[in-house]
């Protein structure tokens, strides 16, 4: 009998064994794996509060590498981290960002002045701008249109939080969504 018992474990350990190799078969996953050294997108730090562009090209996230919270990009056809030059300042944590239609603009809360603020980067000068400076209370959570004029964002000055718009106007230069062809996983070529 304890045979037979054995027979029907190892049976069972062994399908799903098999059952574990080909499911996994038509994974859609195209996540590199962690890395120690020369780390892209996944460290051994914590990542998270990821966000594409439009078009997919570019995931903007938070990671918790190098001892300090900080906003990394990771273009995804090329598979390597874009730098960011004059984004993450030392000795503060800059989290919660997000990206313009065409990565050219990002928006993200630091508290580099003592108090959370939301700060606006623009890649093709690599300045940032404090949007909040002025404002009275905490803010948390910043969101940029597409195009790149609008940021949203909460804020507590009322004693609530409640949904405030930045409005950077009209005389800027817009993000514009492009089309991007050589995604992995696109129909184009």
């Amino acid at each position: 009998m304890k045979w037979f018992l054995e027979l029907k474990l190892t049976r069972l350990v062994l399908a799903i064994a098999i059952w574990s190799l080909f499911s996994c078969e038509d994974s859609r996953y195209i996540t590199p794996p962690t890395q120690t050294i020369n780390a892209t997108l996944n460290s051994a730090a914590a990542e998270g509060s990821s966000h594409f562009s439009y078009d997919g090209r570019y995931l903007i996230y938070t990671s918790d590498r190098n001892s300090q919270r900080s906003i990394f990009l990771y273009d995804l056809p090329r598979r390597r981290l874009v730098p960011l030059p004059g984004l993450n300042q030392p000795g503060s944590m800059q989290f919660q960002a997000d990206i313009s239609a065409d990565g050219r603009y990002i928006v993200y809360v630091s508290e580099q002045l003592g108090k959370t603020d939301i700060f606006l980067y623009d890649r093709s000068t690599a300045k940032s701008k404090n949007l909040t400076k002025n404002f009275i209370g905490e803010v948390r959570n910043p969101s940029i249109s597409g195009n790149g004029r609008f940021v949203s964002f909460e804020g507590n000055r009322s004693g609530q939080w409640d949904i405030e718009i930045y409005d950077r106007g009209v005389g800027i230069d817009f993000s514009q969504p492009r089309s991007f062809p050589n995604l992995p996983g696109s129909d184009e070529q």
